[in-house]
């Protein structure tokens, strides 16, 4: 009987039916199991989220394996027991563990690919401490063993360590190069499942960092596609959901993200993923560009808790707030902070937006200039449209609307080539600003036209109002208010309720909610009568 279990237990691992493959070998498991098959379960549990289950399976995998004397299995269930708690986030049991690995090694003199696995760890502190120049060559070290010895998960995750060491050293093209090879690999189908799953997510978190939005929407589908493949599969599927939300966002499609980030922050909640803070940032980003000023706040502190920077979206969202002050101190605080090149690329774009909503041109064109540098070395068509559009930004700041509205115009239209609507429409906004300036009022007026038919679409409310008073040529009145919310403001003063406001604006009862709340935060009270005490105070009635 159990030696039917354990047959029907590895036919269901080969063909990835994990929960078959889980009860089977667990039927099977009277003791007895060799520490392959013990490993085999393990794997089972851990991708059907049994975690802590799977770690102990795998101890007595490796506990087997020294009885035997089969030292180099034990420092290989080691180094599988240090990368799976690494994943989960343990990283004092995985420093354990790695040590476990490393001692097993050390009782043989043979040369074998465990050695490889066991540099593994020495090369992902490097790189993570920011040593990317330490970690790089003993990458390499690890990508030459694993190919000898003809093991693609060491190669894999070779490759997959050496092109992000690259990339942090601004070596764009070789470490794209190598992640591609790493990719490969996966989709071949030549490694381990656990090993899949962070391939792809690790490939595609660094895509997001480079803005390279052709490869990441490639690997999510490719992701996306590897998980419906196998229903049981727990693991990888909340940052699945990350990526796809971040995906849609770029692509337009909001209510779509705003779903897959709610999944992920409620399938990666329990027990906290490492990647829960991501999804939570998400929700921010997406709530910010809909203008709820409120529930953007909550998500980024939620974000903060679990260890997620909340900039430069909080940084961005202070500066939609008229809190120009706190949105520059932030933006500059994090700037200094952050000298790593991927983390900058995202520090930059805001920060030269936010120097310009103050009129710090120079500070701009600085951080333009430096993004230039790095988009020169990724390659990325996303990143060479936001480098044109912060380049014809700063230039039409600077009152030069002829050279602003070539790199404007070649904004739009990359980003128009690449699907992110959002993105082209922005840069169409300030292409009609240029052509107004340039006396074209007709030409002004069809890409505003344009611009506002895709902010609507989308539900970009602070986009669709500042729009509306760039055309009324309205600059931001008292506490950085829109000409909306003064309107808004103005007849809350007059004693309207939100029901009454809506209907005079024939706007929705949320959206006036939504614009009520943002007053009060950018003017700091906290009720209707001090918001109509300072609405008179102001000039605003």
């Amino acid at each position: 009987m159990a030696d039917d279990a354990l047959s029907l237990g590895r036919a269901a691992y080969e063909r990835r039916a994990w929960a078959a493959a889980y009860a089977h070998l667990t039927d099977a498991d009277d003791g007895g199991l060799s520490p392959e098959d013990l490993n085999r379960r393990a794997t089972a549990a851990y991708l059907l989220g049994r975690n802590e289950e799977s770690f102990a399976i795998r101890e007595r995998a490796y506990n087997d394996s020294l009885e035997c004397g089969d030292t180099r299995y034990a420092a290989r269930t080691a180094f599988w027991l240090w990368f799976s708690l690494l994943i989960a986030g343990d990283r004092a049991r995985a420093g354990g563990w790695y040590l476990c690995a490393r001692d097993a090694v050390a009782h043989g003199d043979e040369d074998c690919v465990e050695r490889g696995m066991i540099k593994l760890p020495e090369a992902l502190m490097a790189m993570f401490g920011g040593n990317a120049e330490a970690s790089a060559p003993v990458f390499e070290e690890v990508i030459a063993i694993g190919d000898r010895f003809h093991d693609p998960d060491v190669t894999t995750l070779g490759r997959l360590g050496r092109g992000q060491s690259l990339l942090a050293l601004g070596r764009a093209r070789e470490g794209i190069a190598l992640l591609d090879q790493a990719m490969l690999a996966v989709t071949a189908d030549t490694v381990s499942p656990v090993m899949s799953g962070l391939v792809y997510c690790s490939v595609i978190d660094t895509c997001h960092e480079n803005f390279d939005l052709r490869r990441a929407r490639e690997w999510t589908q490719a992701l996306a596609s590897w998980c419906e493949g196998q229903p049981d599969l727990v693991p990888f599927r909340g940052q699945c959901m990350v990526h796809r939300a971040q995906l849609a966002r770029l692509q337009g499609a909001w209510d779509a993200a705003l779903d897959e980030a709610d999944r992920a922050c409620r399938a990666l909640a329990e027990p906290a993923h490492p990647a829960l803070g991501e999804a939570w940032y998400e929700k921010g980003e997406l709530h910010r560009l809909r203008g709820d000023f409120t529930a953007a706040e909550d998500a980024y502190r939620q974000a903060s808790q679990c260890g997620r920077e909340p900039q430069p979206g909080l940084a961005q969202l202070r500066l939609h707030q008229g809190r120009l002050d706190a949105s520059a101190a932030a933006i500059r605080r994090v700037a200094v902070e952050h000298q790593e090149r991927a983390q900058r690329l995202r520090v930059l774009t805001a920060y030269a937006e936010i120097a310009l909503a103050v009129d710090d041109i120079g500070t701009a064109g600085a951080a333009a200039d430096e993004l230039e540098a790095i988009a020169a070395e990724v390659e990325a068509p996303f990143l060479g449209a936001l480098v044109a559009y912060i380049r014809g930004a700063v230039a039409l700041a600077g009152g030069d609307a002829r050279r602003a509205i070539g790199p404007l115009r070649d904004a739009a239209t990359r980003w128009h080539d690449l699907e992110a609507p959002y993105d082209a429409a922005r840069a169409r906004v300030l292409v009609g600003a240029a052509c107004r300036d340039l006396g074209d009022t007709d030409g002004g007026e069809l890409e505003w036209d344009a611009a506002q038919a895709v902010f609507a679409t989308l539900g970009a409310g602070p986009d669709l109002e500042r729009l509306d008073d760039l055309r009324r040529g309205r600059a931001p009145a008292a506490g950085g208010l829109t000409g909306r919310e003064v309107e808004v403001l103005g007849l809350l003063a007059a004693g309207k309720t939100n029901r009454e406001i809506a209907g005079e604006l024939s706007i929705s009862d949320r959206t006036v909610a939504r614009h009520v709340s943002n007053i009060f935060v950018k003017i700091g009270v906290q009720t209707r009568a001090a918001a109509t005490a300072y609405a008179f105070t102001h000039d605003l009635v």
